[in-house]
């Protein structure tokens, strides 16, 4: 993770500085006192990033947290200062505020999901629909906000989607070859009506299944036939006008991509003090 965060904001670095901030150089070097200010309500994430920001610029700034990965704040609330050079903490400032911006906004939008369900038995997952390059740190922030991570990418988990059986010719011939090739993986075959989880609750070696787009009275009939057999998830345009309902129908586990893509970023400003 910390080697992760170390070339992800490198990156990102090179990407905003370039050859050099023309608009720092404006300004005389000396100390100074920043201060981090969040404009929104929100749960904070990505603070290993911003210091990453910062440190990468200038190893010397002193950066002091009032705050921890997954702490809830208010409008108004300083979370962070930076003391040192003044032209460090201005160029090191976007990167820092990106980072810290949009994982916070994963990590809040999971936390209302997850708190708006945390009465039923379903755990809130997160999906491979991840901003590119910042898949470790979105899936750090679900986890902050109170998420499960679901795979990392197509390489720890075989998922079985309609194109797969498609092209494999069934259900079972699908899991058939999925446990030949890949047996200490676990399995997850995604369904699209009763009749292929009929079908699915036959066949042995799988480890969840995927309700794709079912409503909820389907949901309700799939939690009665799976009952004690098999884990359930549900997944498919689901959002936070439907996901009560969907959680108290009965499933294991939900599925949003929304928490990772439908973002919008949380307001925070840096001031000099």
């Amino acid at each position: 993770m910390i080697s992760n965060i170390n070339k992800i904001v490198k990156i990102a670095i090179e990407e905003d500085i370039g050859v050099g901030d023309v608009s720092a150089n404006l300004i005389e070097e000396s100390l100074s006192i920043a201060s981090i200010t969040t404009k929104d309500n929100a749960v904070i994430c990505g603070i290993e990033y911003a210091n990453e920001a910062f440190y990468q610029l200038d190893n010397k700034l002193v950066i002091n947290w009032s705050i921890k990965d997954g702490y809830e704040v208010k409008k108004g609330d300083s979370i962070c200062t930076i003391n040192g050079s003044s032209r460090s903490i201005i160029s090191a400032e976007r990167v820092a505020l990106n980072f810290l911006q949009t994982l916070s906004s994963t990590a809040t939008k999971t936390r209302f999901l997850v708190d708006k369900i945390s009465h039923t038995k379903a755990k809130l997952l997160d999906t491979r629909k991840t901003i590119p390059g910042l898949r470790l740190a979105q899936k750090y922030a679900v986890k902050c906000g109170g998420g499960v991570n679901h795979r990392m990418g197509l390489y720890d988990c075989v998922m079985i989607k309609e194109n797969h059986i498609m092209r494999l010719g069934s259900i079972s011939l699908a899991v058939e070859s999925a446990i030949k090739k890949h047996s200490k993986i676990p399995i997850i075959i995604e369904i699209e009506n009763l009749t292929q989880l009929s079908e699915a609750l036959t066949i042995s070696g799988i480890d969840r299944i995927l309700c794709d787009n079912f409503t909820n009275e389907m949901l309700k009939i799939a939690v009665e036939m799976a009952k004690d057999i098999i884990p359930l998830e549900a997944s498919g345009n689901i959002d936070e006008d439907n996901i009560l309902d969907i959680a108290e129908s009965g499933v294991d586990y939900i599925s949003i991509g929304a928490i990772t893509k439908n973002i919008s970023a949380i307001d925070l400003s840096l001031r000099f003090t």
